[in-house]
């Protein structure tokens, strides 16, 4: 080949290479476009509240700019405390419950997970397949005979309805979730456990548990966004305004036989997603490889 052929062979590489390198920073160019896009339309809401929050109420549905024409800052130490009971103690009411369901299903979802993935028990087939069947079962379905059954043991407007389950690893979800993770952990670990003289209890706790922080992290954040915005299971179970979590204080600033106080309302809720999102963050290192090893993706 001679000199000429050679330059003209690279030439010609060279220019194939820059417009290989051209399509793909198009074809880049286009996808964030394209992701920006979609994240605007998802988070729009969410900014169309904040932006509300700041706003007087005969301006939130009047004025479509989303940049308000005054900052309304009062609306949040209004609607604080625009209630006959301070959002301080619904704040604290809803942290109880949160905090308690989120201990209760990581530990008791945790026990029942290990037990289906990693020991050997009769029926074991058939009581997990009783399991996912309850993830079939709608809540409302149920809803009355759990009611029947919290009211004769004089549950009804206290937290346990809420709170006891929770700790009986009633929610499948979790349980199938950590599964699919304790399936992935070497058997190899359990034996040389075992050998060492360690009992099922003692391999749960020194082996499975700290390899599997990643799961229950997933579902320690998915049960406390759960747990703090459940409408439902407070509307029923709860009758004292001095025991409301936050989404029924929420629901108290509309009323339809009074003026509703929509500023104080969207203020307060902007407050109520702060502790999910920071939650969130804190964790999302963990629940991202929770998600992605439990085949939960």
């Amino acid at each position: 080949m001679t000199d000429t052929a050679m330059t003209n062979t690279a030439a010609l590489a060279a220019e194939y290479r820059a417009a290989r390198a051209k399509r793909a920073r198009r074809a880049g160019l286009l996808k964030h476009i394209f992701l920006i896009a979609t994240s605007l339309i998802m988070v729009y809401p969410l900014i169309w509240m904040l932006a509300s929050s700041l706003k007087p109420d005969n301006q939130i549905f009047g004025d479509l700019s989303l940049w308000p024409s005054r900052f309304e800052w009062s609306n949040y130490w209004q609607g604080w405390n625009a209630l006959p009971v301070s959002f301080t103690r619904f704040f604290w009411n809803s942290t109880v419950v949160t905090v308690l369901s989120v201990i209760g299903n990581v530990i008791s979802c945790s026990f029942a997970a290990y037990a289906f993935a990693r020991l050997e028990f009769t029926g074991k087939t058939i009581w997990f397949a009783l399991m996912m069947m309850t993830l079939m079962i709608p809540y409302h379905v149920v809803l009355i005979p759990q009611y029947l059954l919290f009211l004769n043991l004089g549950w009804v407007d206290t937290y346990l309805p809420l709170i006891v389950p929770k700790f009986l690893a009633g929610d499948a979800f979790f349980v199938f979730l950590m599964i699919q993770f304790f399936r992935q952990l070497p058997r190899d670990l359990d034996e040389a456990a075992m050998i060492d003289g360690c009992s099922p209890f003692k391999i749960y706790w020194a082996i499975i548990m700290p390899l599997s922080l990643p799961a229950m992290a997933t579902a320690a954040i998915f049960s406390f966004i759960w747990s703090w915005e459940d409408f439902l299971g407070p509307l029923v179970y709860l009758n004292d305004m001095n025991d409301y979590t936050v989404p029924l204080a929420l629901r108290m600033f509309t009323s339809q036989d009074s003026v509703s106080q929509y500023g104080p309302m969207f203020a307060m809720s902007i407050l109520s997603i702060l502790p999910i999102v920071i939650f969130f963050v804190i964790f999302q290192r963990m629940i991202i490889q929770g998600i992605a090893m439990s085949g939960l993706k």
